[in-house]
């Protein structure tokens, strides 16, 4: 008789999963759709689909297969954007054991603004305030790995190694501020507008690339196989070890992983605040805290998440565009709020 009805649950928590990862998938193409339809020049259904046939031919002739062209180009990058913010702010949270940490906390971001800030300063294209961007991300993150080395190699019974981590990267992020103001304060005034745009976080010059994609896409697999292992090192660091799980090999996979994607998406929008850190927390409310389940649903969450605001930025004051940074600020504030409310309340 067990056998029967002990698997009943287990069924039923999957078509939970599949349930809530099938809508999130559905208002995420819907959110896209949106955006390429929203814009100074609005587009109908009938002509959305028709300069997407235009797309799917290759031909160019209208002006509505244009103005889709370059909407979903800017769409798909704040999706990917999003979706890794997300991702890396559930792994930084798994990493840290802390649900208020998030991908920027270890001052990855700060390595990114120097590179790319130094690139606007002395050069003007814009391949190559993306390289240096993921160049200094990328550089700060290796640091960080070398000082804290011993820290993520730990036994399972270190509870010190989060609290020195994040001191270093707390460090670290302090440096890379100092190098950020020094420069903008001597920048001239024609490329200091650039800088605090991409401080900010900006989604107007982004262009559609094939890597962050395939970065993001590779992260989440491999975060898939290992969430069971994340959801024992949450409980406590010593019963995963006890169950097999390699908590120090873990620490460094989540600690890259969290970099790499963090990297990705400043190099491609900026420093875009909060995105990595209320939408993990969101979805840990809404849907508990099974990474299982955590991980891709907070990936579509937050590409979602930011591509509405994309398209609030670029279309509430249009034809000027606000930085996508200030309104996911100007929501992700009193969001925030309101959840620590709640939860204090429980």
């Amino acid at each position: 008789m067990l056998s029967r009805t002990h698997p009943l649950p287990v069924a039923s928590e999957q078509r939970r999963g599949l349930t809530i990862l099938g809508t999130l998938a559905v208002l995420s193409a819907g959110v896209v759709l949106l955006a390429c339809s929203l814009g100074s020049v609005p587009l109908s259904p009938g002509e959305l689909a028709a300069a997407l046939g235009e797309l799917l031919r290759d031909e160019r002739a209208t002006l509505a297969a244009t103005l889709l062209e370059l909407r979903l180009g800017r769409a798909l990058s704040a999706f990917v954007t999003g979706a890794a913010l997300a991702l890396g702010g559930v792994m930084m949270q798994a990493l840290l054991r802390n649900p208020l940490a998030d991908p920027y906390v270890l001052g990855v971001s700060g390595g990114a603004s120097v590179g790319a800030l130094a690139a606007i300063l002395f050069f003007s294209a814009a391949w190559m305030v993306d390289a240096a961007a993921f160049v200094g991300a990328m550089a700060v993150a290796l640091l960080l790995f070398l000082l804290a080395h011993r820290d993520l190699r730990g036994s399972a019974s270190s509870e010190g190694s989060a609290p020195m981590l994040l001191l270093t990267g707390v460090i670290v992020a302090s440096g890379c501020g100092a190098l950020v103001t020094l420069m903008l304060s001597i920048a001239s005034d024609n490329r200091l507008r650039d800088m605090v745009f991409w401080l900010i976080g900006d989604l107007s010059t982004a262009q559609f690339r094939w890597l962050p994609w395939l970065l993001w896409g590779g992260v989440l697999a491999l975060g898939l196989r290992m969430a069971r292992a994340l959801n024992m090192l949450a409980m406590h660091a010593e019963a995963a070890a006890a169950f097999g799980v390699r908590v120090g090999a873990m620490r460094k996979a989540l600690f890259i992983f969290s970099a790499l994607l963090t990297a990705s998406a400043v190099s491609t929008a900026g420093s875009i605040g909060f995105v990595g850190l209320i939408v993990p927390h969101a979805c840990r409310f809404a849907w508990g805290p099974d990474h299982r389940l955590l991980l891709p649903a907070a990936t579509l969450a937050g590409g979602s998440f930011l591509v509405l605001a994309d398209t609030l930025a670029r279309t509430v004051v249009a034809p000027q565009q606000l930085p996508v940074g200030v309104i996911t600020a100007l929501v992700g504030v009193p969001v925030f709020l309101i959840q620590l409310h709640q939860q204090h309340r429980r």
